[in-house]
């Protein structure tokens, strides 16, 4: 009988030590997968988009804060990536396009990234963004050629870019939406297209409305 009950009291104190472990592993239960607590934690970081120089499809070179004053979406990615990043860039295109035109280039403006910048030099953005009918001005494509810079960015906002032996990268995804103060203020589910659509109105019409 003592026997039973310390075996009963040992599997309690292990299945309670699993479930603290699980607490603290998921943030609390909020984070399932790593991707989630990796989104979770920015959310309660929002970093600062850091000073970086871009350069663009038009050659035009310039800091991140020629944005400032407007909410600026921003996805990461490189121009040989032949999946994720195709599909990325497509729902950033119909997000972009469900935008009401008022906001867009006045309140709001759309940033592709590349962290590939030896390859995706000007010409090739520039290439690379009539397949997704981006503008070139209120939606553009740039580098940073500054790997310190490029890195230092990737970090602050949690893009994992894993260089493979073939030219090619693994990397997480998402859209982020910084405020007019360069504040990461969103994290978004590329793939959910309306959702990220309302979340970016809202924002815009609650801004327009103060």
């Amino acid at each position: 009988m003592i026997k039973k009950k310390s075996n009963r009291l040992a599997v309690s104190i292990v299945i309670l030590f699993g479930f603290t472990l699980f607490f603290i592993g998921t943030d609390g239960f909020q984070a399932y997968t790593v991707e989630t607590a990796r989104i979770n934690k920015l959310m309660k970081e929002n970093p600062v988009f850091p000073d970086v120089t871009l350069e663009d499809s038009k050659e035009r070179v310039y800091p991140f804060t020629a944005f400032e004053g407007k909410y600026v979406m921003i996805t990461f990615i490189y121009t040989e990536c032949t999946d994720v990043c195709l599909e990325l860039e497509m729902n950033m295109a119909q997000v972009y396009n469900n935008i009401p035109d008022k906001y867009i280039g006045e309140d709001i403006v759309f940033l592709s990234i590349s962290f590939d910048p030896e390859r995706d030099d000007p010409a090739t953005l520039e290439k690379y963004r009539f397949y997704f009918n981006s503008d070139g001005e209120t939606w553009r494509m740039a580098r940073i050629q500054d790997q310190v810079e490029l890195d230092h960015l990737l970090d602050e906002f949690g893009v994992i870019v894993i260089p493979d032996n073939n030219g090619n990268f693994q990397h997480n995804s998402a859209f982020y939406l910084v405020d007019p103060n360069g504040i990461l203020v969103e994290v978004m589910d590329y793939t959910e297209i309306e959702a990220a659509t309302e979340k970016v109105i809202s924002i815009l019409e609650t801004e327009e409305g103060e």
